[in-house]
């Protein structure tokens, strides 16, 4: 955990060159990433407004890590409750742990979450607290409309796996109905996006707002 504080504080460090102050913002995503390392980095550009020239705005790089930061207030919280609760559960000898896991505990490749690593710019359009409030407010037992991620309200959109169909979210790709196979597989076409890419912020402008042209550019 001192790992995330440290790297935060290396992203507020006006004396660090910026590659050194955006490293960190990605060591601090290594340690908690909602959407995952690449979707959540891919938003944080977004809500930050992380221009493709980090020098053209360099404050973009706190606003991040601190939305990230409050994020991860959030579910330390609710993780520290999960914990007692289950040392008080295995004290009274019920050992099984519930299904399903808590959502900081889900493996992508079995949660509904995964177009979020396959497409990384799939991911909800929620801030990282709004999320992480959602998500405790669903492992609490609240009874959200829409969709469990993002709540969007809309049909959802089916996608073809090659020998069935999946439901999707319409705004974040969410899985609402998994493919009848019950095998892992891609939910979401191949797309030429990749990480490099992101990481780049090709898909930002030098003023902070999104890049009209891409991903053609």
């Amino acid at each position: 955990m001192t790992s995330f504080l440290t790297h935060r504080a290396r992203v507020h460090d006006v004396g660090l060159p910026l590659h050194r102050r955006h490293s960190a913002l990605r060591t601090c995503l290594t340690c908690f990433a909602p959407y995952g390392l690449r979707a959540t980095y891919h938003h944080l550009t977004l809500s930050a407004a992380i221009p493709r020239r980090l020098e053209a705005d360099p404050d973009a790089l706190v606003r991040a890590v601190e939305e990230l930061h409050e994020a991860r207030m959030l579910w330390l919280a609710r993780a520290e409750e999960y914990a007692a609760q289950r040392r008080a559960e295995k004290r009274a000898g019920r050992r099984a742990a519930a299904n399903p896991r808590p959502w900081w505990l889900r493996s992508w490749w079995e949660g509904p979450n995964r177009a979020w690593y396959d497409a990384p710019f799939r991911h909800p359009p929620l801030r990282l607290p709004e999320y992480v409030r959602r998500q405790n407010a669903i492992l609490d037992g609240a009874d959200l409309p829409g969709c469990p991620a993002c709540g969007d309200e809309r049909p959802p959109v089916s996608n073809s796996s090659g020998h069935g169909w999946v439901e999707l979210c319409r705004a974040c790709a969410w899985v609402l109905a998994p493919c009848p196979c019950g095998q892992r597989h891609r939910v979401v076409p191949d797309t030429p996006i990749n990480w490099t890419g992101i990481w780049r912020r090709a898909h930002m402008s030098d003023d902070g707002t999104p890049n009209p042209h891409w991903p053609a550019v």
